[in-house]
């Protein structure tokens, strides 16, 4: 037994703590959230995120342990097991209850697995990976490393597309371009890009957009009464539950709109609605703090980092946290349209919450195996001085 706290005293002054607080703080809020709106619901949402939180966070000390070198040295890993299965989607994919797209996969016992979630972490390492052989070999600013790059992306991107879950093919894309601008690629290369797509715009919204991604998009500016009952029905209502919430909300377990479960969804993409109602703007303001608390925290962790690795890696995971925060509050309020993005940490979601804290635990390795090379640093520029 005492070894065993031993063990995880020095886990314990090793890891980072403070981000290890905030991703606890988040956790328990969501389930919070999540156990107010159960009584709406048949399904034992809470007892799912508890499961895969708990799976999760035993996958994060794992692999926070693990040298995220060596883990990065395995890169063919990750993507060989990520692509195997997004590519068994197309075989024996299904369809999720609250989805339309057919993006999942049917373990036994019942359960459902969704492979984008596990290539974003996959794709955290891999590009991370690619990002620092262009920079040892001085090809990141160059034309081909760019092209590279972009076809690196363009991979999930496009396999996931062809699912259906184009929500998580723009977190892919947003993640790529937040990643590869962090690292240096030039800004012109960038602006060729968003060139090509205000050109391709037209051919985009016409052969690659259905009629129920058109709608969607066009529901935001359009407020007609007709459109509130369809399309905008979803987002109008989660602004009026937000809005009765007022500052302080209704009192925690007494929302009448979260036990009606007006708001579709209200344990998953919309679990916002949750807060506000029944928290007020105090609760919303909460949530925001904490995910963007975790967020700066991943940033000061890639600025401490002594080697690109690292930092690619703590970048990688806060372009995910990012895209899906900023992403999901807009279709919440309104701003975006609806595409079923999930909000990090609170959200209801097993593959979602339990692939997440992967990604967690690759910037606690980061945290924990630079600091140990630096102390290893110190002590041999110490031992060099000492011999001097």
């Amino acid at each position: 037994m005492s070894r065993l706290l031993d063990v995880f005293w020095g886990y314990i002054q090793k890891c980072d703590k403070l981000l290890w607080l905030m991703t606890l703080c988040a956790s328990i809020y969501g389930f919070f959230l999540i156990y107010s709106m159960q009584r709406a619901a048949d399904y034992n949402f809470l007892l799912t995120q508890l499961v895969a939180v708990g799976i999760g966070y035993i996958g994060a000390i794992i692999i926070s342990v693990i040298d995220y070198k060596r883990i990065c040295d395995f890169w063919f890993i990750p993507a060989f097991v990520s692509l195997v299965l997004l590519m068994l989607v197309f075989g024996v994919g299904m369809r999720v209850s609250g989805t339309d797209d057919t993006a999942w996969l049917r373990l036994p016992g019942g359960i459902t697995f969704q492979p984008s979630e596990l290539a974003k972490i996959a794709f955290i390492i891999t590009f991370s990976k690619h990002l620092d052989y262009l920079c040892k070999i001085d090809k990141l600013k160059s034309f081909f490393g760019t092209v590279s790059l972009f076809l690196h992306a363009a991979i999930p991107v496009i396999i996931i597309h062809m699912q259906g879950d184009d929500g998580s093919a723009i977190i892919f894309m947003l993640m790529f371009m937040i990643m590869a601008f962090c690292a240096g690629v030039q800004l012109r290369y960038f602006a060729v890009l968003f060139g090509g797509a205000a050109v391709l715009l037209p051919i985009i919204w016409n052969r690659f957009l259905n009629n129920e991604h058109r709608n969607r998009i066009l529901s935001l500016f359009n407020t007609d009464e007709s459109n509130l009952s369809d399309y905008a029905w979803q987002q109008y209502q989660a602004k009026v539950s937000i809005a009765s919430g007022g500052l302080s909300g209704t009192g925690y377990y007494k929302g009448e709109r979260v036990a009606s479960y007006i708001v579709p969804e209200q344990e998953n993409d919309f679990i916002f609605t949750v807060a506000g109602e029944e928290l007020g703007f105090i609760g919303c303001a909460a949530i925001l703090i904490i995910l963007f608390g975790i967020m700066l925290k991943c940033l000061f962790n890639c600025s401490s980092c002594k080697d690109d690795l690292g930092k690619y890696i703590c970048i990688g995971f806060f372009s995910l946290l990012f895209a899906q925060t900023v992403i999901n509050i807009g279709m919440v309020l309104g701003i975006l349209p609806v595409i079923g993005i999930t909000l990090p940490f609170f959200s209801s979601g097993g593959t979602s919450a339990m692939c997440l804290y992967l990604g967690f635990g690759l910037v606690q390795s980061v945290f924990i195996h630079n600091e140990d090379d630096n102390k290893i640093k110190l002590r041999i520029d110490k031992f060099s001085l000492a011999r001097q």
